[in-house]
């Protein structure tokens, strides 16, 4: 995607560089033991998560990005300042026109982590999905308040290493 592009459930193509991408992460996971693989179902992550060959993949909707609704494809200039701003300023709660707020994200993942942690207690798991998605599993992990979200920065190709053992779940890295 070209930068400026507003995009979050469109079922963008991997990029070009998608090979080179996919031998760093190989390389960052290669000692990792992994159970299962979980991944959003837009293209940009299913073909990752198959092309990593490292376990069944098993695609989940919850793992989808923020739905932008209306917005989504469009050039982040062309949206009316006067109604990005005012999104701006709730994302949390307030929904782009025809999308979804983070809170609905925060809920759909939040529902994910749980259900998965609790069938899947002490195995490895790896997830292949979106910024916005890993930032609402560090929230829920963190007890951030979301609307604080967008001071975790979450590099593209990044690992971020969570864990669900005890009854107080730790985060051991981002972004390696």
């Amino acid at each position: 995607m070209p930068e400026g592009i507003c995009y979050g459930q469109s079922d963008v193509d991997i990029s070009t560089s998608f090979y080179a991408e996919l031998a760093q992460l190989k390389a960052k996971l290669q000692y990792l033991s992994v159970d299962a693989v979980y991944a959003s179902p837009l293209q940009r992550c299913r073909k990752l998560a198959y092309a990593l060959d490292i376990a069944a993949v098993k695609l989940d909707e919850r793992l989808q990005e923020l739905h932008f609704g209306d917005w989504e494809m469009l050039a982040w200039d062309a949206i009316p300042r006067d109604k990005f701003d005012i999104w701006a300023q709730d994302f949390a709660n307030l929904s782009p026109p025809n999308g979804e707020s983070f809170s609905t994200l925060y809920h759909r993942v939040t529902e994910f982590i749980e259900e998965v942690s609790s069938h899947l207690k002490g195995k490895n798991i790896v997830i292949v999905t979106h910024g916005g998605v890993i930032r609402a599993v560090l929230a829920n992990v963190l007890n951030m308040p979301l609307k604080n979200l967008f001071q975790i920065v979450v590099d593209f190709g990044s690992v971020t290493q969570v864990s669900f053992l005890d009854t107080v779940p730790k985060v051991h890295y981002v972004n390696r």
